[in-house]
């Protein structure tokens, strides 16, 4: 246990509280992804997004998932996640899908899971950890906490999109 919480394996009644989690978390970046491709784009782009992202957790979550699912814990409630793929032949460690409630955003519990997650790589013998992440405005948060937890080398990138 760290000063800002509690880490420890997902379990499969935490689901629920997790998809909350993650749909609260991540309403802005939806919100902010409409913003930038205007509304008659994002309603046929981003008509599933929502539902495709908690699916995705969904999967995450199920046993023999290929992902290691973690829990942030604070006063003994879930404050956050993490999933985490390791990737023994490449020696790749991944960050994937992974929020913080955001009324305790800024409390030092991204940071932890984070530093947790990197661990979990050294431990299982990873050689590069990544993670990724928008480079829109409602990202710039999760921006700052990868690069506090040292990432540093980065590829920009660019998606267009285009009305038919």
């Amino acid at each position: 246990m760290n000063d800002c919480c509690h880490i420890r394996p997902f379990q499969q009644a935490d689901l629920p509280t997790l998809q909350k989690i993650r749909e609260a978390a991540f309403a802005p970046v939806f919100a902010s992804f409409r913003k930038l491709v205007g509304e008659e784009i994002a309603q046929v782009a981003f008509a599933a997004a929502e539902e495709e992202q908690a699916a995705l957790l969904d999967k995450y979550c199920a046993p023999d998932s290929g992902r290691e699912v973690y829990v942030a814990e604070r006063g003994g409630e879930i404050a956050g996640f993490c999933a985490v793929a390791l990737d023994g032949k490449t020696g790749i460690g991944e960050i994937d899908l992974n929020a913080v409630r955001p009324d305790l955003q800024g409390a030092g519990i991204g940071e932890a899971l984070y530093a947790f997650a990197l661990r979990r790589m050294k431990e299982a013998g990873m050689k590069v950890a990544t993670v990724g992440t928008g480079g829109d405005e409602a990202h710039a948060p999760a921006r700052r906490a990868y690069e506090k937890a040292g990432f540093s080398a980065a590829i920009p990138s660019f998606y267009y999109y285009k009305l038919m």
